[in-house]
Parts: structure tokens; C-alpha cells; sequence
């Protein structure tokens, strides 16, 4: 279940027209703090990522489903059999699986992990992609939010220029 601050920051990013990737990022930035605490064990940034688009989907937030896995599960769609009673695991089994989790490492949610996979992911997109996505950003974002994005880039040219 996601936290109430999650599923209001999504909430936000609805009423202020942004696009589902942004309204989703709320999920992925709280499944990326639970991988730094040893809440969840992660193997890779993608991983932690698509932990975080599946939270938001079930909460509803309209995130399209990408990839090979995508187009497999839609080309293959099986009619669902009857669910099966799930009985909560014995908290001795709970215990280890938390324990198990917390010995996963927490180089997923590291700060350069996820600027490589951010990196990575622009690297596939086309230029005339990641332009309209800066021109929806730049309509989305607001006059306070021009001005701060402004300033914080003249901060970071000064300290590149040193």
C-alpha cells in the first residue's frame, strides 16, 4: 500500500495536467527510498522502477505498459481461473523473508545507479521526443516553477564554468 503523501503527490501532478510517467515518478521515488532502507531488496534500478509503475497502476494512474513483456502478455492473454484462498504466511516465514530482503543490497537505489539508468533510458528516446517532452514540462511547470528551473541552471553553469 502506498504511503498517503505518495498517493498525494500523485494526486497533485494530476490536478496540474502532467503527463502519467510524472504522476507515477511519486511511486518510483518512494519505492526507491524503500530500497535504500532495506524495506525491499531490489536487484537493479529497472527493477526498483518497475516496482514502483506497478504500485501506481494499481492505484490508478493511467502508465502504459512498455517493452517485450507488454506485447507478450497482450498477444498470449489467458482467461482467469478462479483465485486461490491465500492463507497470511506464519510470522517465522515473514521474519526470514524480511531478513532475506534486508541482506539484498542497496546499490539499486544508490544515486549513481540511477543516474546511469536515467542516462540510458534518454539514450534510446529520439531527439524529437525528448523535445517535447522539455516543451510539455516547460508549459506544465508554471511561472514559480520557470523561474526556479532558471536560477537552478545559472547555478549549475557557474559551478561548471569554475
Amino acid at each position: 500500500m502506498p504511503e498517503k503523501k505518495t498517493l498525494e503527490k500523485a494526486r497533485r501532478a494530476k490536478r496540474q495536467g502532467k503527463a502519467p510517467s510524472t504522476q507515477a515518478g511519486a511511486f518510483v521515488q518512494e519505492e526507491i527510498e524503500h530500497v535504500r532502507e532495506g524495506k525491499h531488496g531490489a536487484r537493479s534500478t529497472k527493477q526498483a522502477i518497475a516496482i514502483g509503475l506497478s504500485k501506481a497502476r494499481r492505484a490508478g494512474v493511467a502508465v502504459p505498459k512498455r517493452g517485450a513483456a507488454a506485447k507478450k502478455k497482450s498477444a498470449t492473454k489467458k482467461k482467469s481461473t478462479a483465485a486461490k484462498a491465500r492463507k497470511t504466511p506464519s510470522a517465522k516465514r515473514s521474519r526470514a523473508t524480511t531478513n532475506a530482503l534486508k541482506r539484498e543490497s542497496h546499490a539499486a537505489g544508490s544515486h549513481r545507479a540511477l543516474s546511469k539508468q536515467a542516462h540510458s533510458a534518454a539514450r534510446k528516446r529520439s531527439a524529437a521526443s525528448r523535445s517535447a517532452a522539455a516543451k510539455k514540462a516547460a508549459r506544465t511547470k508554471g511561472a514559480s516553477g520557470r523561474s526556479a528551473a532558471a536560477k537552478k541552471a545559472a547555478r549549475t553553469r557557474a559551478r561548471k564554468s569554475r
